[in-house]
């Protein structure tokens, strides 16, 4: 089972859980257990659910869509059986009168399909407007019950859902046309249909649906299917892609022989099935390989896109840093170009140095780089006139404070004289950068 898992393509929680399914349902086939819980995401309760409406008869929760696939007739692979037994002896006139029997059958459903179609335009048939499908057959299964106590279980739906069932189910789907007006309808009933065997054998192997053609979706499928006899038994399945109607029993047999003609049908035409599980388990397994390398093209164009944008914001930033620098020296060197350009124009108005006198004072100023500046004021200049001073010289910073060195003080920056203030000839100041 290891190497079969591997090649679905399955873990080990959903091939525990078609174990699981495998043994509450009994389906044998690990390609059904497995189809019917990926379709329902792998959820085992509703899965189990669904199979058990279809042993009821009561259409399946997957069986939602309103139109029927389209059914082909292969007349020449078709097989066909009657109660009828061959006459005389076989070879060539066996060969020859089946060809005839062929050809005759051929040119009858044609003649019988263009009649059909002809008389379709000058007579009214109530059965041509399909009102209640699902009321047609829930009509004839509870008749049917009630006057025939054994018989197969019978899909409790429409035509549609039956045939897109089996299609999904990749079952082969049996369709009972009932005919009150035939003959051998009420002994094939009775006997056939309510035959055990019988009923294992379908309830096992097939879908059963059923309807009276004297109902109008009774009528529109023995038109599809092309009936001539009743009571007719089709068989349709999938088969190269398309649902096929692949055999038919047309009128009364035996339980023996009915049976004999069902795994005749199931044994030819069982190997389709195969092969559609097959290319089914194939489609998956490739859709999933191209979803994980689809998933991984993301991952990988994510990560890359991932990595281009933090390259993409790496120069980004760069870039802003850049910027911001060069922002910042620019206004760095117009600060400085107005910087220099106030110095100039403090030094501009100065007042002129006065020459050594009464009334003078010489002040030493030492500015914090250990520059030295000498410079004359009269006792009348305010405080306002050195700091002035000390801004026009380059080497001064920008913002500072003065302050004398014994007693230490502060003199203050404002309108007082130098008298005022306590400051003498040959004093040493001190320039303080407040911003140091």
């Amino acid at each position: 089972m290891d190497l079969e898992d591997n090649a679905m393509g399955l873990t080990l929680e959903q091939t525990d859980k078609i174990l699981q399914f495998q043994d509450l349902t009994g389906i044998e086939d690990m390609s059904i257990c497995r189809d019917v819980l990926q379709r329902h995401q792998w959820d085992l309760e509703v899965a189990i659910q669904e199979q058990l409406n279809i042993r009821e008869g009561r259409p399946s929760v997957f069986a939602t869509e309103a139109r029927a696939p389209p059914v082909v007739h292969d007349h020449i692979a078709q097989q066909v059986f009657t109660d009828e037994q061959p006459e005389g002896p076989g070879g060539v006139r066996g060969l020859l009168r089946y060809v005839v029997n062929l050809v005759v059958s051929m040119c009858y459903n044609t003649i019988s399909s263009v009649l059909n179609l002809l008389l379709s335009f000058v007579r009214h048939d109530e059965r041509r407007l399909v009102t209640d499908p699902l009321g047609d057959v829930m009509g004839f299964i509870n008749n049917y019950t009630s006057r025939f106590n054994a018989h197969p279980v019978f899909y409790q739906g429409t035509y549609a859902q039956a045939l897109n069932d089996a299609k999904n189910e990749l079952k082969f789907l049996i369709v009972y046309l009932h005919s009150e007006s035939a003959a051998e309808t009420q002994n094939f009933c009775r006997t056939t249909l309510a035959d055990p065997e019988v009923i294992q054998y379908i309830n096992t192997h097939a879908l059963f649906w059923g309807c009276s053609v004297d109902s109008s979706e009774g009528w529109r499928v023995a038109q599809s299917v092309g009936g001539r006899r009743y009571p007719l038994l089709c068989v349709v399945c999938l088969r190269e892609h398309r649902m096929t109607v692949v055999a038919r029993n047309e009128g009364a047999c035996s339980p023996l022989q009915l049976l004999q003609r069902l795994r005749r049908v199931v044994t030819d035409n069982e190997p389709h099935l195969a092969a559609a599980r097959a290319d089914r388990v194939e489609r998956e397994v490739t859709a999933r390989l191209r979803a994980a390398q689809d998933e991984a093209y993301a991952e990988s164009l994510a990560a890359d896109q991932e990595k281009e944008r933090r390259k993409a914001a790496a120069r980004e930033a760069v870039a802003q840093r850049e910027h911001e620098d060069l922002q910042r020296r620019q206004q760095e060197e117009r600060h400085k170009q107005q910087l220099v350009e106030a110095r100039a124009a403090m030094a501009s108005r100065l007042p002129v140095e006065p020459a050594p006198g009464a009334g003078t004072v010489a002040l030493l100023i030492r500015l914090p780089g250990g520059e030295r500046l000498t410079r004359r004021f009269t006792l009348t200049h305010t405080t306002q006139d050195l700091y002035d001073f000390v801004f026009s010289h380059p080497q001064a910073p920008e913002e500072f404070e003065i302050t004398t060195n014994f007693p230490k003080r502060v003199v203050a920056r404002g309108v007082a004289n130098l008298q005022e203030v306590g400051l003498k000839d040959r004093d040493v100041l001190f320039v303080n950068d407040t911003n140091a």
